[in-house]
């Protein structure tokens, strides 16, 4: 059995231009026209359409996914609410100090109000001014 030379996929531009003039044939067949398939041991041609869509999307400058956070990982996004753990806690998150940026060793004051907690930083300026006091 010859090994068949893989064909390299189309991208971008060259992609777009490929499709619409295969505007009569199906998607699959489009796909693999276009060089999005793979060649099992078997010999069995298999469309990867997956790859092939995504090519499509990036081809179009459509942007799906939401832009990648600043140290570049996924995670949870900020809820705007906390729980009290179970030691009597409340954990902020770095969502919220990030956004902030907050480093550590920043201070807050702490006022406290019928059914609400409310968290001030203290500047440098405003260190001074209760040190100079006390």
């Amino acid at each position: 059995m010859a090994k068949q030379k893989k064909i390299e996929p189309l991208v971008g531009e060259d992609l777009l231009t490929k499709v619409k003039e295969l505007e009569n044939l199906s998607k699959e067949e489009k796909a693999k026209e276009c060089g999005y398939y793979t060649v099992t041991k078997n010999g069995i041609e298999r469309v990867n359409m997956m790859k092939f869509l995504n090519a499509l999307i990036d081809a179009e400058g459509i942007q799906l996914d939401s832009s990648p956070s600043v140290n570049g990982r996924g995670g949870r996004s900020a809820s705007y609410r906390i729980s009290v753990q179970s030691n009597g806690n409340l954990l902020i998150g770095s969502a919220y100090t990030k956004q902030m940026n907050l480093k550590p060793g920043d201070e807050f004051e702490i006022a406290l109000g019928k059914k609400h907690i409310r968290l001030k930083q203290i500047d440098s300026e405003d260190l001074e001014a209760v040190e100079a006091t006390a």
